[in-house]
């Protein structure tokens, strides 16, 4: 079928080399968790073994994901190679090396992390300046390419804000701490990932479900809302004015909204009646981003300031929205990468296995309900303060993302 082919000039293993670093990262970061489960019951988010954790899943494991999907789509959705692969070699040594410095400093001499922060930025503004001389020779923009040049933008505000952050700890309030986090968090989350997600989702959520015919007529809103939420949202950090914190969390929730329409009807238009599981995992983030997006827009108006309803909610984002999204289409990637690079010189040629062979479909299943089992299991331990509740839900967590993990890394075997 027209779109399904992930074949293109990267050399495969530019984008392995981030995906094998970010499951290392994946299982790293949610036994530091585990290992802590005493600070999160409590609602102590703000600790440096919580910090490192939390850094190490969204910079380890779902921005070098991120970063190693965008070797190979990028090429893809936009039909233009990567400027230079060898440039991206030394982009993922550079990153690596710093992001791993960072996360440790974070977490054990967090008024040194300034020193690995320093070089993980590098790290990042050598991939943004790679991307943008992909894209640069792209001559036609879509949505999809705004799309994906306001995420790339929001990922550099997040690691101006992010240094900042860190030059605090190192030197002294010099920035004003409280407005850099917030700024920090929304750029990140809300801005890079949630703006990336939505680019590729375009491409990737009508390849899977082989959907044709669909109109995408709610994306310009998508993009539109999005923006100006991000921006309102931003700017009541920093500008006390009435009113600007809620119209950002509602542009967001709208601007959400209109990319939950197009998604739907993407489905609508599609060919292959039963969707995929792992692909089904992806749509389940979907609805997760449309209902937490939702209720921090009501908790925004009803002026609700409490800090453990807010970094609970950030949690379920982080984990059902980003985490979730990410974890199922590269469940479905990876064997299309895998099977691309491989086998597709060689079908019809010769014998060769096909796409569900490489594919553990009913693994997959169960790893993805032991995902929900176990983020689930947190939440509500959380809410009914049961400790050990939660230290069974962090346990599964745990061991699933070890599984999962292997289970990806097993395609490479096939």
């Amino acid at each position: 079928m027209n779109g399904v082919n992930l074949k293109t000039n990267t050399n495969i293993k530019l984008p392995l080399s981030f995906i094998i670093y970010a499951l290392a990262a994946l299982a790293f970061a949610v036994v530091v968790l585990f290992a802590n489960s005493g600070e999160l019951l409590a609602g102590e988010f703000r600790m440096p073994k919580i910090w490192m954790s939390a850094h190490v899943l969204l910079l380890g494991f779902a921005l070098m994901t991120a970063m190693g999907a965008m070797y190979q789509l990028v090429p893809v959705t936009f039909l233009t190679p990567i400027w230079n692969q060898g440039f991206g070699y030394v982009q993922f040594a550079v990153t690596a090396v710093g992001l791993t410095v960072f996360a440790l400093l974070l977490g054990y001499r967090t008024e040194l992390a300034v020193y690995g922060a320093g070089v993980f930025v590098i790290g990042v503004l050598m991939f943004l300046f790679q991307m943008g001389m992909t894209l640069r020779a792209k001559k036609e923009h879509n949505v999809m390419y705004y799309f994906l040049i306001s995420a790339l933008t929001s990922l550099f505000l997040t690691i101006t804000f992010g240094f900042m952050l860190v030059f605090n700890f190192a030197f002294g309030e010099v920035f004003h701490h409280v407005s850099v986090l917030l700024s920090h968090m929304t750029a990140g989350v809300a801005g890079w990932f949630t703006m990336l997600i939505m680019a590729l989702s375009y491409k990737l959520v009508p390849m899977f479900s082989l959907s044709h015919g669909f109109s995408m007529k709610w994306s310009k809103g998508a993009l539109s809302l999005y923006l100006m939420g991000l921006v309102a949202l931003i700017l009541s950090y920093w500008i006390d004015l009435a009113g600007l914190r809620q119209s950002g969390f509602l542009f967001l929730f709208f601007g959400f909204g209109c990319y939950f329409l197009d998604m739907k009807e993407i489905l609508t238009k599609r060919m292959k009646k039963n969707l995929d599981h792992p692909f089904t995992f992806s749509i389940f983030a979907i609805i997760n981003g449309l209902v937490i997006h939702f209720l921090a827009a009501l908790a925004a108006f009803l002026k609700n300031d409490s800090q453990t309803f807010w970094s609970w909610l950030i949690f379920l984002y982080i984990f059902t929205w980003i985490l979730f999204s990410i974890i199922g289409y590269l469940y479905k990637i990876m064997p299309f990468l895998w099977w691309t690079h491989k086998y597709s010189e060689k079908s019809g040629k010769e014998e060769v296995p096909l796409l569900k062979d490489l594919l553990n479909e009913r693994l997959g299943t169960a790893l993805f309900i032991l995902f929900i089992f176990s983020v689930g299991g947190i939440f509500l331990s959380v809410a009914l303060e049961t400790g050990m509740l939660l230290f069974i839900g962090l346990g599964l967590l745990a061991f699933t993302s070890f599984l999962y993990g292997i289970s990806v890394i097993m395609v490479l075997f096939k």
